[in-house]
C-alpha cells in the first residue's frame, strides 16, 4: 500500500513529498529542505521508519523545489531524474539562488530524463509520468492508480493554478495541460500539491476560477 508523507520547507512553503510502500522502498520528490534542521526532520523519518530511498524526482526545477536535490542524492547515493526540458531550468539556479538568500545551493544534475508516459517504479508500486507543461516547460505530475492519488506539483492548487510568469512559464500551455491531462484523471483522485493542501480532480473542475466549469460558461 503506498503512503504519502509531505514535509512543508523553506521560505517558500514548499510541500516535500516522501512516497513508500510495504517494501520499505521510498521516492524523495521535490526536496525542499535548506536549513540544516530541515534536512534532519527529514532524515530523522526516514531513518525512524527504516525507509530505504531508491530514487530522486523534481517534478520540476524551480529553486524550491531542488534546494535539497545535493544533499538527498549525496547522502542516500540515488540517482536523480526529471525531464528534459527542466535541464536549463535546473541549472539557472545556480545563477540567482544568493539573490534569494540562499548562498550554500548547492547545484544537482540528472542521471535520468524521464519521459511522459514513462512508470517510475518503487517496491511495489509504480506511478505514471503525466507531462504538463505551462509552469515550467518540463513540468511533470506522477499518478498513481490504486490509491486514486497524483504528486502534482505547481500545476494545480485548490482554487487556483501554478504561477506562469516565470521564464518557461506560459499560461495558456498551463491552462490546456491541466483540462486535458490532469482533469482526464477520475474525479475522486487526490492531488497533492507543490504548495498549500490538497485538492480533488473532481472539486477543480467544478469550482477552480481559472480552469473550472465556471471559467469557461
Amino acid at each position: 500500500m503506498l503512503t504519502i508523507k509531505s514535509f512543508t520547507f523553506n521560505p517558500f512553503a514548499e510541500n516535500t513529498y516522501l512516497l513508500y510502500d510495504e517494501t520499505k522502498e521510498a521516492l524523495v520528490i521535490d526536496p525542499g529542505c535548506y536549513e540544516k534542521q530541515e534536512k534532519g526532520e527529514l532524515l530523522d523519518f526516514i531513518t525512524k521508519n527504516d525507509l530505504h530511498p531508491v530514487k530522486l524526482i523534481n517534478t520540476h526545477c524551480h529553486i524550491d523545489h531542488v534546494l535539497g536535490n545535493a544533499f538527498v542524492k549525496s547522502t542516500f547515493d540515488i540517482p536523480l531524474w526529471y525531464h528534459e526540458e527542466e535541464e536549463a531550468v535546473l541549472q539557472a539556479v545556480s545563477s540567482y539562488s544568493a539573490n534569494y538568500g540562499f548562498a550554500q545551493y548547492q547545484p544537482s544534475k540528472a542521471d535520468h530524463y524521464i519521459r511522459e508516459g514513462e512508470w517510475i517504479k518503487f517496491g511495489n508500486t509504480q506511478l505514471l509520468s503525466i507531462w504538463v507543461p505551462g509552469h515550467s516547460p518540463g513540468h511533470l505530475v506522477f499518478y498513481h492508480e490504486g490509491s486514486a492519488s497524483c504528486i502534482g506539483g505547481d500545476a494545480l492548487f485548490r482554487g487556483s493554478i501554478g504561477r506562469t510568469d516565470l521564464p518557461g512559464g506560459h499560461h495558456e500551455t498551463l491552462i490546456q495541460s491541466i483540462r486535458e491531462k490532469l482533469f482526464a484523471l477520475p474525479d475522486n483522485v487526490v492531488v497533492y500539491p507543490g504548495h498549500g493542501p490538497s485538492t480533488r480532480i473532481g472539486e477543480e473542475k467544478e469550482t477552480n476560477p481559472f480552469v473550472g466549469k465556471s471559467a469557461f460558461s
